[in-house]
């Protein structure tokens, strides 16, 4: 049976959630499951804006012929074909042969590497700032290239000051009954994963995100149409300015993230005194163990806390691997404008902290406030450069 849910008078939600799918991309845990978003625009002309994951295809083909309800699909937007959105192309096309496809050059050339679509099919190429009016609404598309794809673009509505925004503003979790972010409290449930979704999927590409956000502000806007997660119709500074906060590398809170990598707990016990002893002095803490912590989350908390302490046992001469694996991540997703402290273990040699800070140097604006090496295990001696390196680090807050 269908499951729909309206927008607007004339624009249907015609989605999907999933809660069974362990992994999102075959690397994000999703304990809270998925949405996949596509959107019925019901005018003069009929639009479909993206198809979904093929895990949700039957309820989201089942979902359009409710809303259609005997009329024809006319056209197909296609902003992003990564295949979370755009597996069901084949059968969309195939249930509606009348169908024209619309999306710019980079889009098609995706489409022709992905799938095979039957020549009769109609295609409409779009560029920056081309328009398509539906009847009553017109559509004005916007390239959006690396957001997160080359060839990524939006769609604003004109009529309904809306933006269709791929995966622009987002979410891990399922949709569940709700579909706007003001029927939640989301900055309590929800904005957590907004970061980690944000952060793992389109972090490395902060000045792209910059542009379209640019563009964004030169529009009119009323309502959000994401793909994943819940459309924005209030607010909507709120997820606005996280977006400018996580693109320009800004940190959100003022504290300390200690990420830890231990394989007999002496170096997560140098890691737990030192969190007491900041915590005495009056600053934030969070920490995280990498053996347990998935590295898509201790990339998004690098996101959002001004310090970084990576704390790491020496494993073969190099980096802990649990270790090495957040480290290798935090710098792929392009981290920038944090100050970082390192403490290292080894019991014939320590070399983490060095290796370490090599690979966080290739980022930019990174500020090392010190470093710390333990033999094995903490010692008396050591606990009173652990409380020199907390003061360090506290004294840089000021």
């Amino acid at each position: 049976m269908y499951c729909t849910k309206n927008i607007t008078k004339n624009l249907v939600w015609v989605g999907a959630n999933d809660r069974r799918m362990a992994l999102f991309e075959g690397i994000y845990e999703i304990p809270d499951g998925m949405a996949f978003n596509s959107y019925l625009l019901l005018d003069e002309k009929t639009v479909l804006f993206d198809t979904v994951d093929k895990v949700v295809q039957s309820q989201f083909l089942e979902n359009i012929e409710a809303t259609l309800n005997g009329r024809s699909l006319d056209y197909l937007v296609l902003h992003h074909l990564e295949p979370d959105h755009s597996a069901a192309l084949e059968a969309v096309v195939a249930k509606y042969p009348e169908v024209t496809l619309v999306s710019n050059g980079k889009s098609f050339a995706f489409v022709s590497q992905f799938f095979t679509i039957p020549e009769s099919i109609k295609t409409l190429e779009v560029k920056e700032g081309d328009t398509l009016c539906t009847g009553e609404h017109n559509l004005r598309f916007v390239m959006a290239p690396m957001v997160h794809w080359p060839e990524v673009m939006v769609t604003y509505d004109e009529t309904a000051r809306i933006l269709f925004s791929a995966d622009a503003f987002g979410s891990f979790g399922a949709l569940n009954g709700a579909i706007f972010a003001d029927e939640v409290d989301f900055a309590r449930d929800y904005l957590d994963e907004a970061r980690r979704y944000y952060t793992n999927i389109v972090g490395k590409y902060g000045p792209q995100v910059q542009t379209l956000l640019k563009k964004a502000a030169g529009l009119d806007i009323e309502m959000i149409c994401p793909l994943h997660g819940f459309v924005w119709r209030k607010n909507l500074n709120e997820i606005l300015e996280s977006y400018t906060l996580w693109s320009t590398y800004e940190p959100e809170k003022q504290g300390v993230m200690i990420a830890y990598g231990s394989i007999y707990g002496n170096t997560e016990n140098a890691a737990e005194i030192l969190a007491c002893r900041l915590r005495d002095m009056g600053i934030k803490t969070v920490m995280f163990d990498t053996s347990v912590t998935p590295s898509p989350r201790i990339v998004a908390e690098s996101f959002k806390w001004s310090h970084l302490v990576f704390a790491a046992a020496t494993y073969n001469t190099g980096i802990f691997v649990k270790m090495e694996a957040v480290i290798n991540d935090v710098v792929a997703h392009n981290i920038q404008n944090r100050k970082v402290a390192l403490m290292e273990n080894g019991s014939w040699v320590a070399t983490s902290a060095k290796l370490m800070r090599d690979k966080l140097s290739a980022c930019k604006n990174i500020e090392f406030l010190g470093e710390l090496s333990i033999k094995s295990s903490v010692k008396p001696d050591k606990l009173a450069e652990i409380n020199d390196l907390a003061k360090i680090i506290a004294k840089s807050f000021e």
